[in-house]
């Protein structure tokens, strides 16, 4: 009898089943009422005495082991039904491929941390926005000519809510909740009803920045944008700044940097005059502080705004404002190295 239970604990210890049919018929086999193990635990009464301990321990053994085998198949196998079952059968046989960050978003948020390490925070707003918060606290009257600059998508049933044009308007919410020191960027997408073409689009995306504090100077907005040229262009770029208008600003400026591409040596994209326009700047006019609750015999300031599409084409030669918008995996796979 000894030498059948040695025979049977190497023969469990080998066990295999695939199915869980298998599994039950090796239970069977060895554990159910005739099963070899109970045909064992039969002829156990024949033994004689002076064995019987030994050969009672070595029975116990063997039915723990197959139990314990058994228990472990049925194991197996239900780890291998809940992988079947966590397949999912609509999903394509072919490898997904990994996505990329949007060109637009790599822009955005290079020029953000360049901001941020001059201490500038973010600030947020509605994109649907009411005629106060985008023309009238920032110094555009009901008839003012500058209106015409922009052209608004109004809400047909309430004139007075429109789609914003530019994140100005989260400017004006900061302003008049907030006391200066003030020292944030807005950073969204703004809306205007133009056709779209290769270089006009009905939607696109501004980072706007304002500084409102006791003594702000024209020379504090010059080195700012000095240091955002070159931080995000390259060490050699220069900038100029041009006389401009722009109603909630007295002075205005627009700022040109020397073309990234031909170094300002002149070349078809900057029109052989060795400069690009990038930016609109200048100091807050004392109206829009007024307007905003903000004392501007004691404060100034100054804002700039930007579009993000227009720093993505030159630092990326993006020819076509429309493949910002469309979605083509093949433009947006370019930028994958970007990441």
């Amino acid at each position: 009898m000894i030498n059948k239970i040695k025979s049977l604990v190497e023969e469990i210890d080998t066990l295999q089943a695939s199915t869980i049919e298998d599994i039950e018929a090796l239970r069977i086999k060895y554990l159910s009422k005739k099963g070899e193990i109970s045909q064992l635990m039969t002829d156990f009464r024949h033994v004689a005495p002076e064995e019987k301990k030994h050969i009672g321990q070595l029975l116990n053994e063997l039915k723990e082991k197959a139990t314990e085998k058994i228990n472990s198949l049925k194991e197996q196998h239900k780890s291998k039904d809940n992988n079947v079952q966590d397949i999912d059968l609509t999903k394509t046989a072919y490898s997904e491929p990994i996505g990329t960050r949007h060109p637009l978003s790599l822009v955005k948020n290079e020029i953000i941390e360049i901001f941020s390490r001059l201490g500038f925070s973010i600030a947020e707003g509605p994109e649907i926005e009411d005629d106060w918060h985008v023309f009238g606290s920032l110094n555009f009257a009901e008839d003012h000519p500058a209106r015409d600059m922009q052209d608004t998508f109004f809400i047909q049933s309430q004139p007075d809510v429109i789609l914003r044009t530019h994140t100005s308007s989260v400017q004006t919410r900061v302003m008049e909740s907030t006391q200066p020191p003030i020292r944030i960027i807005c950073p969204g997408r703004v809306y205007r009803n133009e056709a779209i073409s290769y270089r006009a689009h009905c939607f696109f995306h501004q980072l706007e920045a304002l500084y409102v504090d006791k003594n702000v100077s024209f020379a504090d907005l010059k080195q700012v944008l000095l240091f955002f040229a070159k931080e995000m262009f390259g060490a050699d770029t220069q900038i100029r700044l041009r006389p401009s208008y722009f109603p909630f600003t007295e002075p205005s400026a627009e700022m040109d940097i020397s073309c990234n591409i031909c170094g300002g040596k002149g070349c078809p994209f900057c029109k052989h005059t060795g400069w690009v326009e990038i930016l609109g700047c200048g100091m807050v006019d004392p109206n829009v502080l007024e307007a905003n609750g903000i004392d501007s015999s004691v404060y100034s300031g100054y804002a700039l705004g930007m579009g993000i599409e227009r720093i993505t084409n030159l630092k990326y030669r993006v020819k076509d404002l429309r493949l910002f918008s469309e979605n083509d995996t093949r433009f947006l796979d370019q930028f994958n190295s970007a990441n």
